[in-house]
């Protein structure tokens, strides 16, 4: 049976650079930072000081104000995002189609704000001062949920939860779904609002946030002097659908999805497989599934962490997988603009890989100052490139050892 083809039609963002696509991708192209000290927690509490913040926030642009109130951030986030997709794409859900339209948005953690925020009401006045709706807002399926729900998707609906590679595997899953027919088009994504004190506490209990205090330049993948992640929110949507439902709609195609690559490390909760053997393994698989050659692969939108290991592994599985070739290939890290969306990431980033294709230019990885002798390819440094190119793969890896890689190809 032929595998149907796969494209995107539609695209919405909520990120701590810009709360719209157009806005994103100007900032990432002018390698504009959104990361600054943070508010959402007293940064005096924690030797990390610095956060990707969504600023401006005001849901009552996407969402009734009632409905908004019982919707955790991240949800609010998926919502909004998923509206601002579904009206680029032009995309009615009438009743005709709502059984063939899906939803696959993955997050990391789900509502931790709403956890931390009813546990003290619990502590302080016990279990009658909880919420009702502290379980709805609090699970991470509920972005999926609500988005069914707000929209009327009534086909498969789904939730990865694979920590920082949760909207990424989502969008893979939503790209298998519709090449095996069981739906013609997929709502997809990730959304994640970590901004909490138990989130910053764990993280830097573990020494994996970034103790730079300044904040423009905390995040800095794949530099030498880099010392962990910088942490953020946000949400990424897209809606996938056949070439066939596109061409018959008259929908805007901006690139076509073709691989997807998923490997487990079977390693270690935390730290990557050595020399990034996993990453590897989801790099291959996600080219073999695209039926492309490595060496039509122009750009890699990187995991790129800022983190010791993450960054020097993934430079290695990258040179694994591409030979030679790995010396020609841009490969940036976008995280040095937005910080790291934790499950939201991976579909901000493949966001990043059809914008790219697009307009045939190659965000930077902006902090990029003193090079890293493990680190020795093009992270297109601290200035975006023009470049023609056909072919961009986005890799997102997680604890737990997930790793995911996503391909997109310029629309022919």
């Amino acid at each position: 049976m032929e595998k149907r083809r796969v494209v995107i039609t539609g695209l919405g963002a909520v990120t701590p650079i810009g709360n719209t696509i157009e806005e994103l991708w100007k900032n990432l192209v002018e390698g504009n930072s959104g990361i600054d000290y943070v508010t959402k927690v007293n940064k005096d509490d924690f030797p990390a000081k610095v956060a990707g913040e969504i600023k401006d926030w005001d849901p009552s642009l996407y969402i009734d104000k009632k409905e908004a109130k019982r919707m955790d951030l991240f949800t609010q986030y998926a919502v909004a995002a998923a509206k601002m997709a579904i009206d680029d794409a032009e995309l009615d859900i009438t009743e005709d189609v709502a059984p063939r339209v899906g939803v696959w948005v993955g997050s990391g953690i789900g509502g931790m704000a709403t956890y931390e925020e009813q546990f003290h009401k619990f502590l302080g006045k016990g279990y009658r001062r909880v919420s009702p709706f502290f379980v709805p807002m609090l699970i991470p399926d509920m972005a999926a949920g609500q988005i069914s729900i707000q929209f009327g998707a009534k086909g498969i609906n789904n939730c990865s939860v694979t920590a920082c590679a949760s909207g990424a595997n989502s969008i893979g899953d939503a790209f298998k779904v519709i090449q095996r027919g069981d739906a013609d088009i997929m709502i997809t994504g990730g959304a994640e609002a970590p901004l909490t004190n138990m989130a910053f506490a764990g993280f830097s209990s573990a020494r994996a946030l970034s103790f730079n205090d300044d904040p423009k330049t905390a995040s800095r993948p794949f530099d030498k002097n880099r010392d962990g992640f910088v942490m953020g929110e946000g949400s990424g949507i897209l809606i996938l659908e056949t070439l066939e439902s596109a061409q018959k709609r008259g929908a805007t195609i901006y690139a076509e999805i073709a691989g997807y690559g998923s490997a487990g490390d079977a390693y270690h909760i935390t730290s990557p497989a050595p020399e990034g053997e996993g990453a590897a393994r989801a790099m291959t698989q996600a080219i073999e599934d695209a039926g492309v050659n490595g060496d039509e692969i122009e750009y890699i939108n990187a995991h790129g962490t800022s983190t010791e290991l993450n960054d020097s592994f993934e430079t290695m599985a990258i040179k694994q997988v591409f030979g030679n070739h790995a010396n020609q290939l841009a490969v940036s890290s976008t995280k040095s603009m937005t910080g790291h969306l934790l499950g939201a990431a991976g579909a901000v980033e493949a966001i990043a890989c059809i914008k790219a294709l697009g307009d045939n230019i190659l965000p930077p990885t902006i902090n990029y100052e003193t090079p890293d002798p493990d680190c020795d390819l093009d992270y297109v440094p601290n200035k975006a490139k023009n470049k023609d190119i056909n072919v961009t793969l986005s890799n997102s890896l997680g604890f737990g050892g997930h790793n995911v890689s996503l391909i997109f190809k310029k629309y022919k």
